[in-house]
């Protein structure tokens, strides 16, 4: 562990995170801060790991927990709102630094302005500028000071633009271990060890599960059909995404009681959470593409990755050209090939999804060269190897307190 600096007055950071994967990627943060500032001061805009870890949160992070072009308009005056509101406070208050967490359509515009205020600003997780216009990346330098990036193809895109950048590995690749095992997750998820698995991950948006939810579970069943044995388990990332979940099962006639069936009727595991266990406990996931198909890789379990966004949306990224990538889903980002099958928009049917899983399912020796792929993307995005459970958040404290230096 580093030695912490001394310093007369205690440092304050402000940190903004929107949704759950930057409330993880923050309450790291502000650890492996708070080790080497012990008398620091946290404040911002952060979610309930942010909060325990010691974030004087201003607004809770689900109020900046919209995705899409369309969606977001209906939104727009309240987000405008909390990011002047936000914008006011830090610039009175004078943070040492500002680091926004993912989120750039609020988080970019605010770090602009803080930046010209005379504010140090950090931006914590690339855009993805490797598929969306990359000189967004120059653009970039005039909001953060520095940009902290998960992906080792980022910082090379960035230096051709004279931004400085540095990759700290991703903070869920040390979360998993390099070899997984099914059978401890399927004893907390009560699944028989002796039949195959199903996971099911439709987004932890109410959104994402009302355009994929009816598809995946229309998958399943007709996955269900074909291999009679099949468990099907959907962990929900919260109550609300449970409640619209559920609705659609029902009405898909599955039987999620957990009671033994009394008829023929496709059945369900509902849990609450358990993400990480029901992709360790699976043979095949079939997700919603997102941060879930990284957990995926980094769990070692084929998956087929399907992606939906408001159909206005989708013709306004194909009519200007926005994605400079054919590929969506991160394994195959980062291996650089079809590593996984992509069921994007009209392709994302429910004929189409059950095939994809089928074919894997029926494919042991496809799945076995996929673990053996995932298990050296899995080494890559651990940046320098360091096998401990917070070598990421450590290496990006570190980057943050070199900028304060």
């Amino acid at each position: 562990m580093s030695s912490t600096p001394t310093h007369a007055t205690p440092r304050t950071f402000a940190l903004v995170a929107g949704e759950a994967s930057g409330d993880l990627l923050g309450a790291g943060l502000i650890v492996a801060l708070r080790e080497r500032f012990p008398n620091a001061r946290f404040v911002g805009i952060g979610g309930p790991r942010m909060i325990q870890a010691g974030l004087e949160a201003w607004y809770p992070a689900e109020k900046l927990s919209v995705m899409g072009l369309v969606e977001v308009l209906a939104h727009l005056p309240e987000l405008l709102r909390i990011r002047g509101d936000v914008r006011r406070r830090l610039i009175a208050l004078k943070p040492d630094v500002f680091i926004g967490i993912d989120a750039p359509d609020f988080n970019l515009g605010l770090e602009r302005k803080l930046k010209a205020a005379g504010l140090r600003t950090v931006h914590y997780v690339s855009p993805s500028v490797w598929a969306w216009r990359e000189k967004r990346a120059q653009k970039l330098g005039r909001s953060a000071d520095l940009v902290l990036c998960l992906f080792p193809m980022e910082p090379p895109i960035y230096a051709r633009y004279g931004v400085a950048a540095r990759f700290v590995g991703h903070p869920l690749a040390d979360s998993f271990p390099l070899i997984t095992e099914r059978a401890p997750a399927r004893e907390v998820l009560a699944l028989s060890e002796d039949a195959p698995v199903l996971a099911l991950l439709p987004g932890s948006r109410l959104g994402e599960i009302r355009r994929l939810g009816a598809d995946f579970l229309e998958a399943a069943r007709r996955c269900q059909a074909q291999i009679p044995s099949l468990q099907i388990v959907a962990p929900m990332a919260s109550a609300a995404c449970r409640t619209e979940f559920e609705a659609l099962a029902r009405a898909a006639g599955f039987d999620f009681s957990g009671a033994p069936a009394a008829d023929e009727k496709p059945r369900l595991h509902i849990v609450d959470g358990h993400a990480h266990e029901a992709l360790l406990a699976c043979d095949v996931v079939l997700l919603a593409s997102g941060t879930a198909a990284l957990e995926a890789l980094l769990a070692k379990r084929p998956m087929v990755v399907a992606y939906k966004v408001a159909p206005l949306t989708y013709r306004i990224v194909r009519w200007f050209k926005l994605m400079r990538t054919e590929r969506f889903s991160l394994p195959n980002i980062l291996s650089g090939q079809a590593l996984v099958p992509e069921l994007m928009q009209e392709n994302c049917t429910p004929h189409k999804l059950t095939q994809a899983v089928l074919d894997l399912l029926a494919a042991p020796e496809q799945r076995a060269a996929l673990v053996q792929e995932f298990e050296r993307l899995h080494l890559q995005l651990r940046g320098d190897a360091d096998p401990s459970p917070d070598h990421a958040s450590r290496a990006a404290a570190q980057a943050v307190a070199e900028l304060l230096g």
